[in-house]
């Protein structure tokens, strides 16, 4: 199952049928793409599952019908086992970004933590999932697949939020911060703990 979040409301693409269930369920074969996800950003469909037996071919297919911005982002922990978030848009994020003509998507995280935050000595521990996440811009919808990294960092000096991004806060969080902060937060980033990392917040 791949979970897409148009507009922050939920879009699961699934091989499985459920019966009694909150979300409306349509055929990958009979729906238009297009159309289901403009219903869902102007709240006509809250939740819904996108079925087909297999669950590639309906992502295949959400990528023709809806051009991919490919990003990159860190899950960054200190050596007190804090996690850095930014404060951006008056929501809890994790810092992320667009990749550049030339980059490996691992240097993209790298460079846009950097860039987002000040964070310096960023290492890599592990990848994680990728989210995926449809928005809006100039009137076009563009599907947003964020490569996620757990990473490490000794940066010990002030950080510095890229104000140009609108980003107003860059700050190192106490796993019980973390908590809170997610409750004002994005789904896709409420997911990232949810799979990864429950047992760093509990």
């Amino acid at each position: 199952m791949y979970k897409v979040f148009v507009n922050d409301k939920p879009l699961f693409l699934t091989s499985t049928v459920e019966k009694e269930t909150d979300f409306q369920t349509f055929l990958l074969d009979g729906v238009d793409i297009e159309q289901l996800v403009t219903r869902m950003f102007s709240n006509k469909v809250e939740k819904a599952h996108l079925y087909h037996p297999d669950e590639k071919l309906i992502l295949k297919k959400l990528k023709e019908k809806i051009p991919v911005a490919k990003a990159g982002g860190g899950l960054v922990y200190n050596k007190k086992g804090e996690i850095l978030f930014i404060l951006r848009n008056g929501k809890w994020d994790l810092p992320k970004g667009g990749i550049e003509k030339g980059e490996d998507i691992e240097e993209t995280a790298m460079r846009e933590v950097e860039e987002e935050t000040g964070a310096k000595n960023l290492v890599i521990v592990q990848k994680l999932q990728k989210t995926y996440h449809i928005f809006k811009r100039n009137g076009n919808y563009k599907l947003k697949i964020t490569h996620w990294f757990e990473m490490i960092s000794n940066h010990r000096g002030a950080l510095t939020p890229q104000a140009n991004e609108g980003i107003e806060k860059a700050v190192w969080l106490k796993p019980d911060e973390v908590k809170e902060a997610l409750k004002n937060s994005y789904e896709n980033i409420k997911l990232l703990f949810e799979e990864q990392h429950i047992k760093e917040i509990k």
